[in-house]
């Protein structure tokens, strides 16, 4: 949904835009809008390295000094490349979103946000998540005895909150999983189903992305105020990728327009086109 123009200034125009834009009384968010909100992921790559050559200064880090709240939130992560911004929201991210970033992208972009991780943070995303997300379906056949066995109980929960053991789910009797899924409540302080939506988060990313980002901007915007950082990552980390499709799959986008204002509406809207 991004648009360039054409003829497309140069990278040194650009870059010399946004210096202007930042100086003097006030900062003109409409100039930063109308040079960042209409380039591409290369091409604001290129503005960030000439604005750093001929400014001796970090694009990045003018943008945080100028801009504040949601508005300089969104511009920010735009104006990182992507690998680097999904790196940066899954080192500060909840387990769904780190789930978004795996499954709802293409190999070639999941091997350059973990390399920009590993860069940024001196550490791999993997040491850093720790607890993989396992799927092993091991066996069909469920015993269907009554017993329970408070240790396996235990034990499992542990499992289940590690990893996803779909051989727990199918082979255990509903009583001995009924006092799993209550030893995992206890010992982590959630229900289990909390843990089984991260199934159907993954579910949706690898099969139909349009429909879980549609619905991550309806769940931003729904109720008593709106979840700006999930609305903002959700446009944002698509607009370049499925935009259009989650349009179609939401199909309410005048929702996103009433929910927000000012600087951070314009910069949403053009993101959407």
């Amino acid at each position: 949904t991004i648009t360039v123009p054409d003829p497309l200034p140069t990278p040194s125009q650009d870059a010399e835009n946004l210096r202007k834009a930042f100086k003097g009384w006030g900062t003109d968010e409409k100039a930063i809008i109308s040079i960042l909100g209409h380039r591409n992921a290369d091409q604001r790559l290129k503005i960030r390295q000439t604005y750093h050559d001929s400014y001796e200064e970090s694009l990045i880090d003018s943008l945080k000094s100028e801009l504040s709240g949601d508005f300089g939130k969104a511009v920010t992560l735009w104006a990182l490349d992507p690998p680097e911004r999904d790196a940066k929201l899954a080192r500060e991210a909840l387990v769904a979103v780190i789930v978004e970033i795996a499954c709802a992208s293409s190999p070639h972009h999941l091997i350059a946000v973990r390399q920009a991780y590993c860069s940024l943070f001196n550490c791999s995303l993997e040491e850093d998540i720790l607890r993989k997300l396992l799927l092993a379906l091991v066996s069909s056949y469920r015993y269907d005895r009554g017993e329970v066995d408070e240790n396996i109980a235990n034990l499992e929960a542990d499992k289940l909150h590690d990893a996803i053991v779909i051989w727990i789910l199918s082979t255990r009797n509903k009583t001995q999983l009924k006092a799993t899924f209550n030893s995992y409540k206890q010992v982590y302080v959630k229900p289990i189903d909390q843990f089984l939506s991260l199934l159907q988060t993954a579910v949706w990313c690898i099969e139909t992305p349009e429909n879980h980002f549609a619905e991550v901007i309806r769940s931003s915007i729904v109720g008593l105020g709106t979840d700006e950082d999930s609305l903002t990552r959700a446009i944002v980390t698509r607009a370049e990728i499925d935009m259009l499709k989650i349009k179609e799959a939401y199909n309410k986008g005048s929702l996103v327009i009433g929910d927000t204002s000012g600087d951070y509406k314009d910069f949403l809207l053009t993101l959407l086109g």
